[in-house]
């Protein structure tokens, strides 16, 4: 009777704690062009699912070489889908979670209103500038379809020496947006998120000009167990994710 009336008692204790005692924290590595857009989506998952996710950011080929070293990250937000494979092949990310969550958009933009009038590719040719700014094509994807573009309109080598080079495209867009150089390559969804009244001028890079920028999710070995990470994973392919995504200026898969 005695171990009946604890094992009820015990059950009714379970039952009585509060949702989040359960909740748990996933450390999520996220690209530097998604910070802004992953912020809003992380809020919404919080408050979906009381769990939390800790945002460690830069450029992919950063947080890459981190993983390999063996940072504590949970899930890596990459902007590549290169880096996330090579991860799974190095058995450092879980096989099979792997997915495309976003699929961004380069642009080229000018804080100046006027600094970017029509066809941006004539921008470029004229040349009339001192500096643009780009991220890293060695480490950064955005950088390296930057590249890409130049080198289908050859301008990459005769503009080399006005070439700014940022860590990452976030730093590329503080280039930009401060003056240091005039226009810059950055992501769409950056331009976006400024007020209206600062979103300046842009030309919006046709997609044919480089590879597509597909950023893939991936499951790191290290939060295989953690419960709020492969809830994360799922929330991103979720519609409510889907089209916090595409408002920020991103195309998403059918899946």
């Amino acid at each position: 009777m005695r171990r009946t009336l604890f094992f009820l008692w015990a059950i009714a204790g379970w039952a009585a704690l509060p949702a989040g005692a359960w909740a748990e924290t996933a450390t999520v590595a996220v690209a530097s062009n998604f910070l802004g857009p992953f912020q809003h989506i992380a809020k919404a998952f919080e408050a979906e699912t009381e769990h939390r996710a800790r945002i460690v950011s830069g450029s992919t080929g950063k947080l890459f070489a981190q993983v390999v070293h063996g940072a504590p990250f949970d899930v890596f937000l990459a902007a590549d889908a290169k880096r996330p494979e090579l991860l799974e092949e190095q058995q450092l990310a879980v096989t099979g979670s792997r997915f495309t969550y976003a699929i961004g958009r380069l642009t080229l933009w000018s804080a100046d209103p006027k600094g970017i009038d029509g066809d941006g590719a004539s921008v470029l040719k004229r040349g009339t500038f001192r500096h643009l700014a780009l991220a890293n094509p060695k480490t950064a994807p955005y950088g390296k379809a930057a590249q890409s573009t130049l080198q289908t309109l050859n301008l990459w080598e005769p503009l080399q020496p006005r070439l700014v080079r940022g860590e990452n495209v976030g730093q590329a867009f503080q280039f930009a947006a401060t003056g240091n150089a005039e226009i810059g390559f950055v992501a769409l969804s950056q331009v976006l998120a400024l007020p209206p009244s600062q979103q300046g001028s842009r030309w919006d890079v046709p997609p044919h000009y480089h590879d597509p920028i597909e950023q893939d999710a991936v499951l790191l070995a290290t939060g295989r167990g953690n419960g709020a990470a492969t809830a994360l994973m799922r929330f991103l392919r979720s519609a409510q994710a889907k089209q916090m995504i595409e408002q920020s200026g991103y195309t998403v898969s059918g899946d």
